[in-house]
């Protein structure tokens, strides 16, 4: 059975298509972070603040990357198995996906990278199915 995937990523969420010969699975994975807690009316109380509130830019920014990485992987370990890799989305979210491939030695190979705008699930399940055919 010769397995299939299609992938349009961003930052934010990635929307997976996996084609197999009997099915096709439309998966969608958010890179949703836990937001510092706030107020429930998103009021931030006069005087406040914490110490935490005022992290190193190089902390703050080490953090995101290992989200985004954690984010990859989850991606990652649904295309695990695929003999076809089709990646699409902006040009730095697919760049960084196309490197987190390589370097984790999966069984597929990437057929095409092509970068685009937004499109909806069916969109990128028709652009899948197409290149496929």
């Amino acid at each position: 059975m010769t397995m299939k995937a299609g992938v349009w990523i961003d930052r934010q969420k990635a929307v997976v298509i996996v084609l197999t010969d009997e099915r096709e699975d439309i998966l969608q994975i958010s890179a949703d972070r836990n937001a510092s807690p706030k107020h429930p009316c998103h009021i931030r109380l006069e005087h406040s603040y914490t110490r935490n509130d005022y992290e190193n830019d190089d902390r703050s920014g080490r953090k995101a990357m290992a989200h985004l990485s954690d984010f990859y992987d989850q991606v990652l370990n649904c295309i695990q198995d695929a003999d076809s890799i089709l990646i699409l989305g902006p040009r730095e979210a697919t760049n960084e996906f196309r490197k987190r491939v390589a370097s984790k030695k999966l069984k597929g190979h990437i057929a095409e990278m092509k970068t685009v705008d937004k499109l909806t699930d069916w969109q990128i399940a028709e652009y899948v199915r197409q290149h496929y055919q």
